[in-house]
């Protein structure tokens, strides 16, 4: 465990290489503010009306949406505050879990991150190819491509963008059309929801399947509750907030957890509302209006989803970059070679997972099981007591390991529950199935 004597603290990057830059500590607490609320509101929050509140019903999807808020801010505010421990900034957060418990532990949410990332790339894939599918059901009802078709090409753009886009500052103008395409899909999706909620006539809002299926389905989608929150970046965030760092970073998470989240839960609300216990983990498959619109709203989450998976790939790409010594001109023949094959290959296998099992909800809620109840909830709670255990009651303590216990009992059910979904529909799953 932990020692607060920095003297005796041995500097875990010193054994493992460190693979991302220091970034330089210049962002303001809004423009920080807004990133991570962009983070929220990707093309994901679409899904949420069908893996949320469907298998939740109106009181348990309400109340957990917003409990998971509350508690997620709360679980960020304890990592924004262990920035500076021992004397020292830790700017990512296997270097703050490194300090605190030993290499082992670095290791551990080394691997955790990696593993969300790679997790999360998965979703964005099925995302993009599911939104693909849908624009092209717009023009054509002959359903001779299938959902796997669409994941395919969805995976082969990810690729030539990660070819042409050698590292996150060549990401800059893409932001820009990220955050407009987030615009127009949310938007139109609420318009669109709220215009044909008032025109249908009463909805079934009841929690459909059998009661064992039930019981499966609400565990899942706690783990895709707290997946809507994932922030087991919080360190690594902070690291570009201007000084003083922990006072803006509290600002932008006061921002993204009070102003940010109100797009992600009125358009989930709004869905689940309109389209009842029908609702699609794909809120743009119920919605009715004009059919530019919708292939406006269609492209323009596959766009975002294809940016944003870069983004959460890019620290894949910077350790493989670092590990096998990439340096120089992005258009060198051995700079573009490498990004063909590695960065291809990567992809490839990241698709050809995504294709062989497009179940979105249920990988949302086995990456909120694996890595976001971990990172975002239990390490944090654990952490703030290691560093800050003589300046604790006992009351404090208490309710800190309370978390941690609570919090690893609900991972362990979700994930359970996540597996189990994802191996009874796969059982009947054909590869080139109508879906």
């Amino acid at each position: 465990m932990g020692n607060d004597d920095p003297s005796r603290k041995e500097n875990v990057d010193d054994q493992y290489p460190v693979h991302t830059a220091h970034q330089v500590s210049n962002d303001s607490w809004f423009q920080v503010g807004i990133l991570i609320s962009m983070g929220i509101n990707s093309a994901y929050a679409l899904g949420y009306s069908g893996t949320i509140m469907v298998p939740l019903g109106w009181i348990g999807g309400i109340v957990g949406l917003i409990l998971s808020t509350m508690v997620s801010l709360y679980a960020s505010i304890l990592t924004a505050k262990l920035h500076e421990v021992g004397g020292k900034r830790h700017i990512r957060y296997r270097d703050l879990a490194g300090y605190l418990y030993g290499r082992t532990a670095y290791l551990v949410v080394w691997a955790l991150q990696y593993a969300s990332l790679f997790l999360i790339n998965i979703g964005y894939i099925i995302m993009a190819g599911s939104a693909l599918k849908a624009f092209y059901l717009l023009f054509s009802d002959d359903h001779q491509l299938k959902l796997p078709h669409f994941i395919a090409i969805a995976g082969f753009t990810c690729v030539l963008f990660a070819i042409a886009t050698p590292h996150l500052s060549a990401l800059r103008v893409w932001l820009g059309v990220s955050s407009l395409c987030l615009l127009l899909y949310l938007c139109i999706a609420f318009v669109l929801s709220l215009e044909d909620g008032m025109k249908a006539p009463a909805r079934d809002y009841s929690i459909p399947g059998s009661e064992v299926s039930k019981i499966f389905a609400t565990i899942g989608a706690v783990g895709n509750v707290v997946f809507a929150f994932n922030t087991g970046m919080i360190p690594e965030i902070q690291a570009t907030v201007r000084p003083p760092v922990i006072e803006n970073m509290l600002k932008a998470l006061f921002f993204q957890f009070t102003v940010g989240v109100v797009p992600l839960h009125a358009v989930t609300y709004i869905g689940y509302w309109a389209y009842g216990s029908s609702t699609s983990s794909y809120l743009l498959n119920n919605v009715h209006g004009p059919v530019w619109l919708k292939g406006v709203a269609h492209m323009s989450a596959f766009i975002q989803s294809i940016i944003t998976l870069h983004i959460f790939a890019s620290p894949t790409y910077e350790f493989l970059d670092t590990t096998y010594g990439i340096k120089g001109s992005a258009l060198a023949p051995r700079n573009i070679a490498f990004r063909v094959v590695v960065r291809g290959g990567y992809l490839v296998l990241t698709t050809f997972l995504s294709t062989l099992l497009p179940f979105l909800g249920d990988f949302m809620s086995l990456t909120g099981a694996i890595s976001t109840f971990p990172l975002t909830f239990v390490l944090p709670n654990h952490m703030y007591l290691v560093a800050r255990k003589n300046k604790l009651s006992s009351l404090q303590k208490s309710w800190h390991w309370l978390n941690c216990v609570f919090f690893s009992c609900i991972s362990a059910a979700a994930f359970v529950a996540a597996l189990k979904l994802i191996v009874v529909k796969t059982e009947t799953y054909h590869f080139f199935a109508d879906i």
